[in-house]
């Protein structure tokens, strides 16, 4: 008997750093450390073609050229098309085959102009009416999604990412760490919704600790926090750029606190990975992060700096003492496992292969 087809699109791995490129990432690690065949499927990983063999031999792939990358006659007919994220260039081609969408986000809906808004809406909405099984990565996405598409009927099912365990992972301390001084620490993309400005008048409270702020710099709002450094003369603070996964590992192992001020989060994945190292994690109210950070995290009723200060000096050094706290945060982190997240996928994918 043929065997039935299914195909993950991991295509994003050809951003390996960004958010999503990491999500993909720990698709193919799972697979590698943990599939061994099924006798009812083949399963297929689209993914750049440099990326062919690298997690396992119990799976095929199905290598992707960025200069064809809309010619997709060279795929073979799939029974179930899983699409990880919501913005892949790639879908099948066969109106047979079976459309998984999991959508991150609909940030675009608070970030972009009208115009651009209305475009990617209707993108969106062409991707969820293909749909035959819909799901997402949080309850607040799942609010939003009901909020602003047209779902026709179709329900949406959260399943909460995956974390990395990136505590049994090896660290590296990175080199523009110079010294012994006590650090907080944030990471993500350095654009305008993550707020990192908002940190900047705080760190003048804390002239005994340094502040470490990681992810790709080459943005204008990049600049504009680097500018601010220099005008507000903050020594103690540093925006570093992107780090290697050995890097962020020390970071998170050695910080004395992770922030995170961000105003547009699907999930959150920083929050639960600095508390995966038993860290005390500060955090905005918005969007998805009361969720996810939920009765271990502590939050910012505002940004104003005198504020923020009192959240953190009435919660830290508590946390600090009590070793209790740091072993709720870990065993808390380790309940969004990827084992966990790719068992309820791989149920779907039987799903939809029987419908």
């Amino acid at each position: 008997m043929k065997k039935q087809r299914i195909l993950i699109d991991l295509s994003i791995l050809k951003n390996i750093h960004r958010g999503l490129g990491q999500v993909a990432l720990n698709y193919g690690r799972y697979f590698a450390q943990h599939y061994t065949g099924s006798e009812a499927y083949e399963l297929y990983l689209l993914l750049p073609s440099k990326m062919k063999g690298t997690f396992g031999n119990q799976v095929r792939y199905i290598g992707i050229n960025w200069f064809n990358r809309l010619m997709l006659c060279h795929i073979p007919r799939m029974d179930v098309w899983h699409a990880i994220h919501q913005q892949s260039y790639f879908r099948s081609i066969y109106p047979s085959t079976k459309y998984l969408l999991t959508i991150h986000d609909l940030n675009f809906i608070y970030e972009k102009t009208p115009k651009k808004v209305a475009r990617y809406m209707r993108r969106l909405q062409k991707k969820i009416n293909r749909a035959d099984k819909i799901t997402c990565i949080s309850e607040f996405v799942k609010q939003d999604i009901e909020k602003h598409m047209q779902l026709h009927g179709k329900t949406v099912e959260v399943i909460y990412n995956g974390v990395e365990r990136l505590d049994a992972a090896q660290e590296m301390r990175p080199d523009f760490v110079k010294d012994t001084t006590p650090f907080f620490f944030t990471i993500g993309q350095v654009r305008k919704k993550k707020n990192f400005h908002v940190l900047l008048p705080l760190m003048r409270y804390y002239p005994d600790r340094q502040l470490y702020i990681a992810g790709q710099k080459n943005t204008a709002y990049a600049d504009y926090i680097n500018h601010s450094i220099n005008d507000m003369q903050l020594p103690n603070v540093h925006l570093v750029g992107e780090v290697t996964n050995a890097e962020r590992i020390w970071l998170y192992n050695h910080c004395e606190a992770f922030l995170f001020p961000s105003l547009f989060e699907g999930f959150g994945l920083p929050v639960v990975e600095a508390m995966l190292f038993g860290k005390a994690v500060f955090s905005s109210k918005e969007t998805s992060l009361t969720e996810i950070g939920s009765d271990r995290a502590f939050f910012w009723n505002d940004f104003n700096p005198e504020n923020m200060r009192d959240t953190i000096n009435r919660h830290l050094p508590a946390f600090l003492q009590d070793t209790t706290e740091a072993q709720k945060n870990r065993a808390y982190a380790r309940s969004f496992s990827y084992e966990k997240h790719l068992t309820r996928y791989l149920e779907l994918y039987q799903t939809l292969l029987h419908r």
